[in-house]
Order: C-alpha cells, then sequence, then structure tokens
C-alpha cells in the first residue's frame, strides 16, 4: 500500500508538532497533498476512472477547506504551510 502508517508517521512528524499529532491543520493538509499528488499520478495513467477521479476532487475540496481555515486564523501558519509544501506559485 502507498500509504502505511511509517509514512504517515513520518508525514506527521515533518510537518506537525510530533509524529501523533494527527489532528492539526498542517499535519492534515499535508497528508492531503501526499494523497493527492499519488492519485494525480494515477491519473495520468488511467485516465478514465472517474471513482478515483471523483475522490481526487473530494480530497482537493478538504484541503482547499483546511487552507480557508488555516488562513483565517493564522496567517503566518498558513504561509509557512503553503511554502513549505509549495502549493502556489
Amino acid at each position: 500500500m502507498y500509504l502505511d502508517s511509517a509514512k504517515k508517521q513520518e508525514i506527521f512528524s515533518k510537518y506537525g508538532k510530533s509524529n501523533t499529532d494527527t489532528g492539526s491543520c498542517e499535519s492534515q493538509i499535508a497528508l492531503f497533498s501526499y494523497r493527492i499528488s499519488r492519485l494525480t499520478e494515477h491519473m495520468k495513467a488511467n485516465h478514465k476512472d472517474y471513482s478515483t477521479n471523483r475522490a481526487l476532487v473530494h480530497l482537493v475540496g478538504q484541503r482547499r477547506r483546511l487552507l480557508t481555515y488555516l488562513k483565517n486564523k493564522d496567517i503566518e501558519r498558513y504561509r509557512a504551510i503553503v511554502k513549505a509544501l509549495g502549493l502556489r506559485k
């Protein structure tokens, strides 16, 4: 499986406060970004996979809502996570 518990621990420790910090906005956004990148690669090879396309659109929407929430709550944390993940140009 592409997202095992070790990979999740790595993402949470890098972007969250600790490797068990699964609830912070930064760690959730980082996890969604990882999943989005993997699904995007899958969609490039399998462009008729409509269920994966629907899941991809759902994940992008979830990440967008979390980013909007973080932007309204704390702009510095928002800027830091966007820069760390390279989401904006």
